[in-house]
């Protein structure tokens, strides 16, 4: 075995950049280190045999450590370093079932010490090798962004030479306008006072003494039920436009779960004030004239950078109460962060994204969604698997475009032109979900208001009864799928629970993603299912709505206006 340019070069101990084995370890790192004493005294360093029989035990020590191209000078166990055996197996269901080979690391190659003079080549890997620490391929991203708008822009074209312009701005109007069943939707929203009311008036009563904890939770619950029951009987009975009842629900829903979190919040701090000793009259100290000023000026100073705090039960009047309402947030509190003045160009900007972005969802969905949800009429009738399919991934391009608009054009301009002119500070709508690695992942952090208020409201109680992590998690995806088949089921009149049993399918997909998936493998994973999970939803509702309505797809048509 010899020693060339500062690292050892032998068939037996490295092969096509694979690492060696475990009794060719202590080989080696012997050679490596005679390599480097070898090249410190041609450069005229001084070692004498001490420091290198030092060396010498050091890598002896060292001879099953993993040849990653860091030779670490602690000690570890051979068992737990070898290709085999070593600290990079994977523990669990992978770790047990696949070769010891399937996890070694990548070889990382050994710098040179030195370059000489006239030299081209040294020890480097290739580019797109994960060993070479090269990430900057922004050259490549920009390739696939152009290939991707040249891709759809030719879908875009085939529709409109196949379908003609079908965007008609007006016709949503109309749909609206043409059924008088359309106006319970504007009604059922302003009843909604009558319920926040109620509330409102309950909560005084609890500060006031005059209505107990218990009699009180039975009225709190009532009237929070009937806020469901009543507009999806309402929107049920009367058959109003699905378009329009999905919208008017949200908002019902939305209404139900910031009052859960407007008892919960003035119940906490009734407990706290009955927790608190009371103070006698004895007990209160005087303070001087000085004293007493410093601390009104100190208050004064305070106010003015963070505003005035309220207090129980002081926040009990209706300015707060609707501010809380219309605030962008689904969780309580008494003192909101406040933004010190409402930015005009801000606010401007994210209204005139509301506007375009609204009106450019709804011209995708009559350009490109409504014709090939009619082109895949036909398939559905006949059950033809193979057409079936082209037609859900043919949807599944402006679907999930849609789908990004509408995130965008709802948690960032919307939510923010309306925190702007409440002047609301909390900002935090979402998180970066595009980077999930998991589906948990994801669902904590696309729509952080609802993760919010679930994990404070129903995740945490629970853990704090005593169930378990995995009791709690199941049961927010429970309450999850119950809403989102509330918002569909009710609005097109049949109960399918396809939405239901959507949301339950991601608490195995999560365990999936969670346990058995890396970054990477699992990210995909999650984009797969927002890609096709989603039309395929609205294939299973669009066959079963003309079904149960109509008895057969055969010569249907969905047409707007």
């Amino acid at each position: 075995m010899a020693a060339t340019n500062g690292y050892c070069v032998t068939t037996n101990s490295i092969s096509n950049g694979r690492n060696v084995n475990c009794q060719e370890s202590h080989a080696y790192l012997h050679n490596e280190s005679a390599d480097e004493d070898h090249l410190k005294s041609k450069t005229g360093a001084s070692d004498n045999n001490r420091t290198r029989k030092r060396k010498s035990k050091q890598a002896k020590k060292n001879q099953d450590s993993n040849l990653d191209g860091d030779v670490s000078g602690k000690s570890t166990n051979s068992a737990n370093n070898c290709p085999k055996h070593g600290t990079h197996m994977p523990q669990g269901f992978w770790g047990r079932n696949l070769p010891g080979w399937c996890f070694e690391p990548e070889y990382f190659m050994k710098e040179k010490l030195e370059k000489r003079p006239h030299e081209i080549h040294q020890n480097a890997d290739s580019l797109f090798s994960t060993s070479s620490g090269f990430t900057n391929y922004r050259g490549l991203l920009n390739l696939c962004l152009i290939l991707l708008v040249l891709s759809n822009a030719r879908l875009f074209l085939e529709n409109i030479m196949k379908y003609g312009i079908l965007i008609d701005p007006i016709s949503w109007l109309h749909l609206f306008i043409k059924d008088p069943y359309n106006w319970p939707n504007i009604i059922v929203l302003l009843s909604t006072n009558v319920f926040i009311l109620f509330a409102f008036a309950i909560e005084k009563l609890h500060a006031r003494d005059i209505l107990s904890e218990r009699v009180g939770t039975v009225f709190k619950s009532l009237n929070i039920i009937l806020l469901l029951v009543y507009p999806a009987t309402v929107v049920y009975i009367l058959h109003t436009s699905p378009v329009f009842s999905v919208n008017t629900l949200g908002c019902v829903t939305i209404t139900f779960l910031k009052l859960i979190s407007y008892h919960c919040v003035n119940r906490w701090c009734r407990e706290s004030l009955k927790a608190q000793p009371r103070k006698t009259a004895r007990s209160k100290t005087l303070t001087s004239e000085e004293e007493a000023a410093k601390q009104a000026k100190m208050v004064a100073a305070n106010e003015r950078l963070i505003g005035k705090q309220v207090s129980y039960p002081d926040n009990l009047n209706l300015k707060d109460m609707y501010y809380f309402m219309l605030a962008p947030t689904l969780c309580y509190e008494l003192n909101f962060p406040r933004s010190a003045r409402i930015r005009k160009r801000f606010l401007l900007k994210r209204i005139i994204e509301i506007l375009f972005l609204w009106q450019l969802m709804l011209g995708l969905i009559q350009q490109w969604v409504i014709p090939t949800l009619n082109n895949a009429m036909q398939p559905l009738d006949q059950m033809n698997l193979f057409k079936v399919l082209e037609r859900l991934l043919k949807l599944a391009v402006p679907n999930h475009f849609i789908w990004l608009i509408f995130f965008y054009w709802f948690f960032h301009s919307f939510l923010n032109a309306l925190a702007e002119i409440l002047r609301f500070g909390d900002r935090v709508f979402y998180h970066d979900w595009w980077n999930a690695e998991t589906v948990s992942d994801f669902w904590k952090n696309w729509n952080i208001p609802v993760h919010r208020w679930a994990s404070r409201h129903l995740y945490k109680p629970m853990l704090r009864q005593g169930f378990s992590k995995f009791t709690s998690s199941v049961v927010v995806f429970f309450v999850s799928a119950f809403f989102h088949e509330y918002l569909l089921s009710i609005p097109l009149r049949m109960f399918k629970v396809w939405a239901f049993t959507a949301m339950l399918g991601q608490i195995p997909l999560a365990l999936m993603t969670g346990k058995y998936m890396d970054g990477k493998t699992g990210n995909i994973i999650v984009w797969l299912s927002l890609i096709l999970g989603q039309p395929v939803a609205i294939l299973a509702y669009v066959h079963d709505y003309y079904i149960i309505n109509f008895g057969t797809l055969t010569n249907q048509t969905i047409t707007i206006g």
